[in-house]
């Protein structure tokens, strides 16, 4: 229950607490194996392929989504020779980038299509890639990547795709068909993800020597044998951060039905105040997140002070794009409107799986407000 005038954040996860985390912690008492794969580190994997509908071996579970990132790009197209790119959308979590430079690439930015806020393969054909480069199309608040057109792209191309997933989970687990393929996802199981082990994440990819290669990239480049046989690193998910997977998804039907309360709130509420076509709320994004579309960046900062007003929290995830970090602020790029536009549009509402009645009607209220003073 939310008091009247506490501060409500952004965010506020909810993961399995001590009763349930007790009988996994008393496995990984009674193996002491701790990580490297483990028994629990498999079950989770096994858990999550049954939930994408998929082989066991086609998921690699890691030790943090962007270890997964890293460990996939490694897998599929090795460390590059030197000045290779990867393309990233400018419109994203700064992890991409970072994961990109890691393996050994050169981020290079390029613009999002407006509609689904993402890389576009038709739009690629003539970005000046060059031999050895790398595209990593992301899945934008969760929105999940579709396999198809990024095949096509691959065969047309010969330029090796991986996705960043990012908090696709719920979207891939309800269309495997449609999402989960050969070409392979990273996700993350982070904190602030719907589904979360605290920290982690995993590689999903059908393609089995692909898959074997991703645990020898996150194992040393080991395999059955001491033996390094691959560029790598170490980025395996501990059995502590298993148990803390296993236990949410124990509880996963019950959060997602929770997250769907919230969303299903907000769009009533919104629908209601005539606001309803400007939120973003699951299915269409991951149900970690409530987005509000502004009109323009002048609506956004009056929004954003009418929320800080009223005791709500908000941020905008991906900040001002990845062009905007001090880090890559001398990277050069094409001119990159859509990011650029979306960056300054976008409030982050706050989302909990007890986000309660009375603390949504806050944040709706401080969104009319604002709406009534333009």
């Amino acid at each position: 229950m939310q008091a009247r005038g506490e501060q409500i954040p952004t965010l506020k996860p909810r993961l399995p607490d001590a009763d349930a985390l007790l009988p996994y912690l008393r496995r990984i008492d009674s193996t002491r194996q701790y990580t490297n794969w483990g028994p629990l580190a498999l079950e989770f994997e096994a858990r999550i392929a049954t939930l994408l509908g998929c082989d066991a071996e086609a998921v690699v579970s890691a030790s943090s989504g962007t270890a997964a990132l890293v460990g996939a790009m490694l897998a599929i197209a090795g460390r590059p020779a030197a000045g290779a790119s990867a393309v990233v959308p400018a419109f994203t979590f700064v992890a991409t980038a970072l994961a990109a430079e890691q393996a050994g690439y050169r981020p290079r930015f390029v613009d999002v299509a407006p509609d689904s806020w993402a890389l576009d393969p038709h739009g690629l054909d003539s970005d000046g890639r060059g031999p050895g480069d790398l595209v990593v199309p992301v899945a934008p608040f969760g929105r999940a990547v579709e396999q198809a057109g990024w095949s096509t792209f691959r065969e047309q191309t010969g330029c090796p795709v991986v996705v960043d997933g990012g908090a696709s989970f719920e979207s891939l687990t309800e269309n495997p068909g449609r999402f989960v393929g050969e070409i392979p996802i990273a996700l993350s199981f982070h904190a602030t993800k719907s589904f979360s082990a605290a920290e982690g994440g995993c590689v999903v990819t059908t393609d089995a020597m692909l898959a074997r290669r991703v645990r020898e990239a996150l194992n040393f480049g080991f395999y059955d044998a001491r033996n390094c046989v691959r560029p790598s690193t170490n980025g395996k998910l501990s059995e502590y951060h298993a148990a803390v997977g296993l236990a949410s998804a124990d509880a996963w039907a019950a959060t997602r039905a929770d997250l769907r309360r919230v969303a299903a709130g907000y769009v009533r509420r919104m629908t209601a105040a005539g606001l309803g076509a400007r939120m973003h709320v699951m299915p269409t994004v991951a149900g970690c997140y409530a987005l509000y579309v502004c009109g323009d960046a002048v609506e956004a900062v009056a929004l954003v002070r009418s929320l800080t007003d009223a005791a709500i929290e908000t941020r905008a995830w991906y900040g001002e794009g990845l062009h905007r970090h001090t880090w890559y602020a001398s990277q050069p790029h094409r001119p990159l409107p859509v990011t650029e536009d979306l960056a300054a549009r976008l409030v982050a509402l706050p989302v909990a799986p007890d986000l309660d009645d009375e603390a949504i009607d806050r944040v709706v209220g401080a969104i009319v407000r604002a709406a009534a003073v333009r």
